[in-house]
């Protein structure tokens, strides 16, 4: 799978070159970037079993408001602990998946310590599933963002206590 930051630079490199076409296979991941005027991106993968997520009914319908105050309280009432925090952004417009699947557990949850390297959702834009990275080493302390909800380019999805 092809991260995008390496799609992005060779983006830019196509831009900046006479090329007019590049196909690149990785692991079953087919990239080809086109430049007919303005570049181009198409990508096509190799059949992978995407996640597919089904809405449950549930007894109780949640106000909202209550939950957007209730979030707001926790972290707003101690400005000091909430300026301690690292906030996990999505890096793009997409829906976010807790898990690699429906019947696998989350990546992380409340209270699990977290590395730079550890995955902690997966951000699907277009049918392409781009693993996010904590990008710091602590312990999460909210998930910002429910399984299946689509997502903001720079919303917060974590809040991490960094060590």
């Amino acid at each position: 799978m092809f991260k995008l930051s390496e799609i992005k630079e060779l983006i830019k490199l196509v831009d900046e070159t006479s090329v007019h076409e590049l196909e690149i296979e990785n692991e079953g991941t087919r990239l080809l970037i086109r430049k007919p005027g303005k570049s181009e991106i198409v990508t096509v993968q190799a059949p992978v079993a995407a996640p597919v997520y089904t809405a449950t009914p549930q007894t109780a319908i949640p106000n909202p408001q209550a939950q957007s105050d209730a979030g707001h309280a926790s972290v707003g009432e101690n400005k000091e602990y909430a300026s301690n925090l690292h906030k996990i952004v999505s890096p793009m417009v997409g829906t976010f998946y807790s898990s690699s699947s429906p019947d696998t557990a989350s990546y992380v949850s409340i209270g699990s310590k977290v590395g730079e390297k550890t995955t902690v959702c997966i951000i699907e834009a277009m049918k392409l599933m781009n693993e996010l990275e904590a990008e710091v080493k602590g312990e999460i302390v909210e998930i910002l963002a429910e399984n299946g909800q689509l997502v903001e380019y720079g919303q917060p999805l974590f809040l991490v206590k960094p060590e």
